[in-house]
C-alpha cells in the first residue's frame, strides 16, 4: 500500500513524457550524458537521481543509494577544507566541494515533499535511510586529524553541525519525526537505536542532539523499543548479575538505550526519572502482558549497565516502595523459577553495591523492612512475611558480596588503597556516625547488621574511618552492652588496620579539646574509655590485651587528659580523674607537668568531697597515689598540694571547722570571741559606706549591686554535718597516709589498727611538715628549728595567735601533724608551730579562772594532741610525753605548770634531726635521750602534782619514773 501511494503521488506530479524518463534512466545507470557522450557530473549525476526519484517511484531505493555518495563527496570535501584552513574556527562552515550546496538543497527540498505529502508512506524510510548515513559518515571520518575524539561530544557536534551536508541530513530526519511524533514514531526511533548499536561511540554525537530536541518523545520512545527488542531476546527474567553486561550482546539495543539516556541525562534527567518511574509502577498492574513482566529485569538491567541511571532513579523508586507496592511486587514475581529468582536477587544484590547517591537510605529501607514483624505496627504499614523474608535474604547476600568486594582484592596489602571502587560504601563514608547510631540501638537483628556493615566500611576506608567509627561509639555507648560492640569493632579491624588503637586515641584526644563535643558525650567518652582499660570480658570477645594496650596508648595523653581535671562540667571533671586513676603515669613527665597535675586533681579531690561524690573523691585519691609513686618530686609534690589546700581557710569547713560566710557559723570565728563585735578592720573597711566617694563614677556604680538587679546577694556556705564532716577527715588523712607509706591503692585491712599505724615515710612526713609551716608561717623559714627562752614568746604573740586560731578553726590540722610526728625526726621542721601552740596554750592557762580544766574543752583537747604529738616525734623523752594523760584531771595552773617543764626540757634539748640515729633493723629513725643528760629536773614538777594529788593520781604514778 504504501509502494502504491508513493506511484500516485509520483504519477501526479509527471511532468515529463515516457521517452525523456527513459533517457534520464540510462543515464542514471551508464553515467553518461546520452546528449553529448561525456561522463556526468557529480553535480549532474545527483540531479538526474533526483529527476527519477520525483518521477520513478520504484527507482526510489536505487536513487538514495546513489545519493549517499553525493553526501559523502560533500563530507570528504568539508574534511579537506578544515586540513587546509587549520580547524573548525577557520571557515569550516563554506567547506565542501563547489556546487554540491546547491544538490544538497535539492536533496532535501524532495525529500521533505514527499514527507510532507504523504508521511505514513515516506517518514520511516527516508528516517531510516538519513539517519544510516550519518552513521556511516560519522564512522568513516572518526579518524581523521581533525575530527575530535568520540569524548568530546560538544566538540563533534560543533564539527559536524558546521557541515550542511550533515545538517541537511538531521534536518531530513527530524522532519520524519516530527510528522510521526503523534501517530506512530516508533520507526524512526527504531532507526536511530539500530544505528546507534552499529556506529556508537562515534554516532553519539546524532543521538545528543536529536534528543534535546526531543526530550519527551525519544525519552519514552527508545525506553519502549528498548523493552519490545528486551522481550524478543529472550532476556525479559534470567539475567546473570556476575556478568551484566553480557545483555547487550544478547539484546542488542540495550546499550543503545543506555547511552542515549545518557547523553540526555545531563539536561534531563528530571523526565528519564519520571519515565522510568512510570514504566515501573505500569508494569505492577494486572494485565498478563508480556512486556509487563520483563519491565522490571529491563529496569534493573538498564540501571546495572548505567550507574547514572542507577543514580537517578534510585532515590524516589525506594521512596515509592510502600507496603502495597512491596505486595505488588511480590505477586509479580511469585512464579518465577528458582534460577531466575536468583539471578533476580543477585542483580538487585549488585545494584546496591553500585549505587552511590541514597545508599544510606536504601540500607535503612532493607533494614527497617526486614526487621522482624512487631505487635506495636500500625496496621497499613506491614508488610508481609514472604517480603520481610527477602528482604532479609538481600541483606544477607548484600553484607556477603561487600565482604568480597573488600576482602578479594588484588592489592598485596589491606593496608593499600583499593584499585576497585564500591560506591555504596563511598557514600556511607559520610554517614558514619549515623551507622554508628544505628548499632547502638541494639535492637535484634538490626544491630548486628549494622554492625557487620560498620566493619567491613572501614576495612575498605582504612584507618581514618576505623578511628572515626571507634571514636563515636566510644562517645556514644551508654551501657556496657552497646560499649562491648565498640570493643567487637575494634577486634575485628586490628588486623586489617595497623596502628588502629594510637590513632584513634588520638582522635578521641583531639575531639575532647576541639570543643566539638557536648559536655555530657565528653564525660561519657572518658568514662568509656576508663572502663575499657578495666575491661574483663570474655576472650571471645575481647582481645586479653586490650585493657593493657588501651592503657599503655593512653599514658601517651596523661598531659592532655589531665587539663579535664579543673572542668567546669562535673561529670567530665569526675570521668577524666577515673580515666587518669586507671591509666600508668608516664616517665616521660617534668616536673611542671607533674606539679599540674597533682593541683587539679588534689583541687578535685577536695571538690568532690565538697560534693559529696565519693566515689569521684576515691578516684582522685587513686590518680594522687599513682601520681606520688613516679618519683620523690613527685611525692612532695602532691603532699605539698594536699596539705596547703586542704589547709587553707577556706577549706576548714569541710572538715568540720569555720568557715566564713557559712551557714553553721552563728557568731565571729574562734579567733575573735573575745572581740566586743568580731568584725575585722579590713571587713569593715570594705563596706561600701566606708569606701572613697568617686563622685558617682562607674566604678561606684557596680560596687553594692548591680542596677536593675538590687544589692550584691550575701555569699553563704553550705557546710557538711558532722558525719560528712568526719568522713571527709578521714578520707583526707587516709589519702595523706597512703602516698605518704607508699601503701596500696586499695582499701586499707581493717585488722591493721591492731598492728599499728604504716610506716611514713621519712621524706613524705617532711614535705607534709615544710606545707604546714608554708601555710601557716609563710614569713618563717626552716631554719629556725632552736627553741628560745620562755621570755622570747612575748616577741611572737601575734604569730602565735595567728597559728593558735589556725588550728583551732581547722580540725585537720592536729592530725596532720601527727602524722608529720610519724615520719621521725620530720617533726622537728614543725618547731615554729609547736612553739607558738605551746606559748598560746600556756597563756591560756596561766590566765584561766576555772577550776578545772574541763571548762575549756578545745584548749584541754589541744594540750593533749600536742604532747602527745611531740612524745610520737620523740621530740619528748616518754616519761614527759605521758603527762597529757592527767590533764583533764588537774586545774588550769597545774597544767600551765607541767607546760612550763616542757618548754624547759625542749629549750635546753632542741628539737634538731641530727639527733636522731637510722635503725636498719626497724626501717625508720630513733632518738637516745639518754645522751640528753638525766632528765629528772624537768620532772620535779610533775612529781609535786602527782604527790599533792595523790588521792586520785596515785594509781598512775608508776607511769611516771624515770
Amino acid at each position: 500500500m504504501a509502494a502504491a501511494a508513493m506511484e500516485a503521488t509520483a504519477s501526479q506530479r509527471a511532468g515529463i513524457s515516457s521517452q525523456e524518463l527513459l533517457q534520464e534512466m540510462k543515464a542514471f545507470i551508464s553515467g553518461i550524458d546520452p546528449v553529448h557522450g561525456h561522463k556526468l557530473t557529480v553535480k549532474d549525476h545527483a540531479r538526474c537521481g533526483i529527476l527519477l526519484l520525483r518521477n520513478l517511484p520504484p527507482a526510489r531505493g536505487a536513487v538514495l543509494e546513489h545519493l549517499r555518495g553525493v553526501f559523502d563527496e560533500y563530507v570528504s570535501g568539508y574534511i579537506m577544507d578544515l586540513n587546509h584552513e587549520g580547524g573548525i574556527g577557520m571557515g569550516g562552515g563554506v567547506g565542501g566541494r563547489s556546487g554540491l550546496d546547491d544538490v544538497t538543497q535539492e536533496i532535501q527540498g524532495v525529500l521533505s515533499e514527499f514527507v510532507h505529502s504523504n508521511p505514513r508512506a515516506w517518514a520511516p524510510l527516508v528516517s531510516a535511510w538519513s539517519i544510516d548515513l550519518m552513521g556511516q559518515l560519522s564512522n568513516k571520518y572518526s579518524g581523521r586529524h581533525q575530527v575530535p575524539h568520540a569524548s568530546s561530544l560538544n566538540e563533534l557536534l560543533q564539527l559536524w553541525m558546521s557541515c550542511k551536508a550533515m545538517r541537511v541530513l538531521m534536518e531530513i530526519y527530524v522532519q520524519c519525526l516530527s510528522s510521526m511524533i503523534s501517530s506512530c514514531p516508533d520507526a524512526c526511533v527504531d532507526a536511530l537505536l539500530d544505528t546507534s548499536v552499529q556506529h556508537s561511540p562515534h554516532f553519539d554525537w546524532v543521538v545528543a542532539h536529536i534528543g534535546s530536541s526531543f526530550p519527551n518523545t525519544i525519552i519514552s520512545r527508545v525506553l519502549s523499543c528498548g523493552l519490545k527488542d528486551f522481550c524478543m531476546h529472550g532476556a525479559s527474567s534470567v539475567v546473570d548479575p556476575l556478568f551484566p553486561t553480557l545483555a547487550d550482546k544478547r539484546v542488542p539495543k540495550i546499550a543503545s538505550v543506555v547511552g542515549i539516556l545518557g547523553h540526555l541525562a545531563t539536561r534531563h534527567s528530571d523526565s528519564i526519572k519520571q519515565e522510568l518511574l512510570l514504566m515501573f509502577h505500569e508494569s505492577l498492574g494486572a494485565s498478563r502482558d508480556p512486556q509487563q513482566h520483563a519491565t522490571v529485569p529491563f529496569l534493573l538491567q538498564l540501571a546495572a549497565m548505567s550507574p547514572m541511571l542507577l543514580s537517578t532513579v534510585s532515590g524516589e523508586l525506594i521512596e515509592s516502595l510502600k507496603p502495597p507496592v512491596l505486595d505488588q511486587l511480590h505477586q509479580h514475581f511469585a512464579g518465577l523459577s528458582r534460577d531466575d529468582a536468583d539471578n533476580l536477587v543477585g542483580l538487585v544484590v549488585h545494584l546496591i553495591c553500585q549505587t552511590g547517591p541514597g545508599a544510606y537510605r536504601i540500607l535503612q529501607f532493607l533494614v527497617n523492612t526486614a526487621m522482624p514483624a512487631s505487635v506495636i505496627t500500625t496496621p497499613g504499614l506491614a508488610v508481609r512475611d514472604s517480603v520481610r523474608e527477602a528482604c532479609h535474604r538481600i541483606i544477607q547476600l548484600l553484607l556477603l558480596n561487600l565482604q568480597k568486594l573488600v576482602y578479594n582484592r588484588p592489592s598485596a596489602s589491606l593496608a593499600e588503597l583499593q584499585p576497585r571502587a564500591v560506591p555504596f560504601f563511598d557514600e556511607l563514608k559520610g554517614r558514619v556516625k549515623d551507622l554508628c547510631v544505628e548499632t547502638l540501638r541494639l535492637q535484634r537483628k538490626r544491630h548486628l547488621w549494622q554492625h557487620q556493615l560498620l566493619g567491613l566500611l572501614c576495612v575498605y576506608c582504612g584507618q581514618s574511618c576505623a578511628t572515626e567509627a571507634l571514636c563515636h561509639l566510644l562517645t556514644l555507648a551508654a551501657s556496657p552492652e552497646e560499649l562491648a560492640l565498640a570493643v567487637q569493632l575494634y577486634g575485628g579491624l586490628a588486623a586489617s588496620v595497623p596502628g588502629l588503637l594510637p590513632a584513634t586515641l588520638r582522635r578521641c584526644v583531639a575531639r575532647l579539646h576541639s570543643s566539638s563535643l557536648p559536655e555530657e558525650q565528653a564525660a561519657r567518652l572518658l568514662a568509656n574509655l576508663a572502663a575499657l582499660v578495666q575491661w574483663e570480658g570474655p576472650e571471645e570477645e575481647v582481645p586479653a590485651p586490650v585493657g593493657a594496650r588501651l592503657a599503655q596508648a593512653l599514658s601517651c595523653h596523661a598531659r592532655d587528659l589531665g587539663q579535664f581535671l579543673p572542668h567546669g562540667h562535673p561529670r567530665v571533671a569526675e570521668a577524666a580523674a577515673l580515666l587518669l586513676s586507671t591509666v600508668p603515669l608516664p616517665r616521660a613527665l617534668g616536673p611542671a607537668q607533674l606539679a599540674g597535675l597533682a593541683r587539679s586533681a588534689v583541687g578535685q579531690f577536695l571538690l568532690a568531697l565538697r560534693r559529696g561524690r565519693g566515689a569521684a573523691a576515691s578516684d582522685c585519691a587513686r590518680l594522687l597515689i599513682r601520681l606520688s609513686c613516679a618519683s620523690p618530686a613527685a611525692l612532695r609534690s602532691v603532699l605539698q598540694q594536699l596539705v596547703r589546700s586542704a589547709a587553707h581557710p577556706g577549706s576548714a569547713g569541710l572538715f568540720g571547722g569555720w568557715a566564713p560566710g557559712s551557714e553553721r557559723a552563728q557568731g565571729p570565728p574562734p579567733s575573735t570571741a573575745g572581740c566586743a563585735s568580731g568584725d575585722s578592720l579590713l571587713d569593715t573597711n570594705r563596706k561600701f559606706g566606708t569606701a572613697v566617694n568617686f563622685g558617682g563614677s562607674v566604678w561606684a556604680v557596680f560596687h553594692a549591686g548591680v542596677i536593675g538587679w538590687g544589692l550584691k546577694p550575701a555569699s553563704t556556705v553550705t557546710l557538711p554535718g558532722p558525719q560528712e564532716a568526719m568522713h571527709n577527715l578521714y578520707q583526707l588523712l587516709s589519702l595523706v597516709v597512703r602516698c605518704g607509706s607508699g601503701y596500696p591503692l586499695a582499701e586499707p585491712d581493717p585488722g591493721l589498727s591492731r598492728q599499728g599505724p604504716p610506716p611514713i615515710n621519712p621524706e613524705a612526713a617532711k614535705a607534709v611538715a615544710v606545707a604546714l609551716v608554708e601555710g601557716l608561717c609563710p614569713d618563717v623559714t626552716n631554719s629556725e628549728l632552736a627553741w628560745p627562752p620562755e621570755d622570747h614568746a612575748r616577741n611572737t604573740v601575734e604569730r602565735d595567735l595567728q597559728i593558735r586560731n589556725r588550728f583551732e578553726e581547722n580540725p585537720l590540722l592536729f592530725p596532720l601533724l601527727q602524722f608529720v610526728a610519724l615520719g621521725r625526726p620530720a617533726l622537728c621542721y614543725c618547731s615554729v608551730l609547736l612553739r607558738g601552740l605551746l606559748a598560746t596554750l600556756m597563756a591560756h592557762w596561766e590566765a584561766s579562772r576555772h577550776s578545772l580544766t574541763t571548762s575549756s574543752p578545745w584548749q584541754l583537747q589541744a594540750s593533749c594532741s600536742l604532747v602527745s604529738c611531740m612524745g610520737e616525734g620523740q621530740l619528748l623523752p616518754p616519761v614527759l610525753s605521758n603527762m597529757h594523760e592527767i590533764f583533764h584531771l588537774l586545774t588550769p595552773f597545774e597544767v600551765h605548770l607541767l607546760l612550763l617543764s616542757v618548754w624547759d626540757y625542749m629549750k635546753d634539748n632542741g628539737p634538731l634531726p641530727q639527733k636522731f640515729t637510722f635503725d636498719p633493723e626497724q626501717g625508720q629513725f630513733y632518738r637516745d635521750f639518754s645522751r640528753d643528760g638525766d632528765i629528772s629536773k624537768y620532772l620535779n614538777v610533775l612529781h609535786s602534782i602527782l604527790h599533792k594529788n595523790i588521792g586520785h593520781l596515785g594509781h598512775l604514778c608508776g607511769r611516771f619514773q624515770v
